[in-house]
């Protein structure tokens, strides 16, 4: 797809294109992968004999280039609900922090289309201030107005569930009780795009009901949905398209059923 097909579009950074991925098309396109590639470094931290520290010999820090995706290319349509499966390793939260901008891709492009929030908002959230407080910094750092969170606010301690622990301070809570948080604040801005990152997995089968509602409802406002999980009953309860990634490169995009069977076939 030629980046002009995409009007209104932002690239999350340039560089040549190859072609798109199958799938399932249903309205507008909101985000196109153009034949990414994402490569960062991570350092060895090597070991050094105590005569050469003694010495003064240090050996210089070596790094190793970890190749995450490799030429992944797809279009996103609005009202889809896409979930992205795979091992660990295999690149599923790598191209979910590229689409939402969080992470610059080595090669080829991304272009989305509208906002896109990354669930959660964990990098915004503080441990030692209540839950209250971190209702009013996540929805400021996702772009609403204090006005906009204080009218929201009680739709999103009750979605969360937290009405008895809202003024406890976020590191009494537990791992349970700040993703609910997260995916309540995250999804009550109404993205256009919202990105899930497993965070649906510590919910209890309640929270699990009412996020499919919400996402659900995400779908019929001509949202786009990403969620990577390790649960194979989510992928296919909550999606209606599904993307096999494995050591980076995509290696399924289509029904959520077929692909969860290939990908357990292969396992």
């Amino acid at each position: 797809m030629a980046e002009e097909d995409l009007v209104g579009a932002e690239p999350q950074t340039g560089g040549a294109g190859g072609g798109e991925g199958g799938g399932v098309s249903g309205g507008a396109p909101t985000v196109v992968c153009d034949d990414v590639d994402i490569t960062y470094r991570v350092y060895e931290d090597r070991r050094q004999s105590l005569r050469s520290l003694i010495a003064g010999k240090f050996k210089s820090r070596e790094y190793r280039a970890i190749e995450a995706v490799k030429a992944v290319s797809f279009t996103a349509y609005a009202g889809e609900a896409i979930g992205v499966i795979g091992s660990n390793g295999s690149g599923k939260s790598t191209l979910l922090r590229a689409i939402g901008g969080l992470m610059p891709v080595s090669d080829g492009q991304i272009l989305v289309r509208g906002s896109a929030a990354l669930l959660g908002v964990g990098a915004a959230l503080q441990p030692k201030v209540s839950g209250r407080r971190n209702v009013l910094l996540g929805g400021l750092a996702l772009g609403l107005s204090r006005q906009e969170v204080e009218a929201r606010f009680d739709e999103i301690v009750e979605f969360a569930g937290l009405e008895d622990a809202i003024d406890l301070p976020l590191q009494t809570y537990s791992s349970g009780m700040r993703a609910r948080l997260q995916f309540a604040i995250s999804s009550a801005v109404r993205p256009d795009i919202l990105l899930i990152d497993e965070a649906l997995a510590v919910g209890d089968k309640e929270f699990r009901n009412r996020s499919q509602q919400r996402i659900d409802e995400l779908r019929r406002a001509a949202g786009t949905i990403f969620l990577v999980s390790h649960s194979m009953g989510a992928i296919k309860d909550m999606c209606n398209r599904a993307l096999w990634l494995e050591r980076g490169v995509l290696r399924a995009d289509g029904d959520p059923v077929e692909v969860v069977k290939a990908y357990d076939a292969a396992l």
